[in-house]
């Protein structure tokens, strides 16, 4: 079995990897997707400025109420839409889709529907 290290150097290879070809501004933000076993984060972030324009989580007041029988993928997308409703009311209508380490399946799928549902291009 793989050690804890390698695993972990092997994590921070593929984040880097995904991010390096990835850049986010004013106009087209990065959105970063964090998954842990229970919740999802998604921030929108301009590089050029180094400034978070918006973010969405589980976690987040209106969505915990909400999503209270949802299963994760369906809390994620319910995220994804969240996070377009603020980036539709600051005017920005474009994003780049950071999946970061995880894998574009399941709930990272889920949220970046989300946010296409909203009529957010990605």
């Amino acid at each position: 079995m793989a050690s804890i290290k390698r695993l972990k150097k092997i994590r921070e290879r593929r984040e880097k990897r995904v991010r390096s070809k990835i850049f986010g501004t004013e106009a087209r933000p990065r959105l970063s997707v964090f998954r842990s076993s229970r919740y999802i984060y998604v921030q929108a972030i301009a590089d050029d400025v180094g400034k978070t324009l918006a973010q969405a989580s589980t976690l987040d007041n209106e969505l915990k109420a909400s999503s209270k029988g949802l299963k994760k993928i369906e809390a994620a997308r319910e995220v994804g839409k969240m996070l377009a409703k603020n980036l539709l009311s600051k005017n920005i209508k474009e994003a780049v889709f950071d999946r970061g380490r995880f894998l574009y399946h399941g709930r990272v799928k889920g949220l970046a529907e989300g946010v296409r549902e909203m009529g957010v291009k990605l």
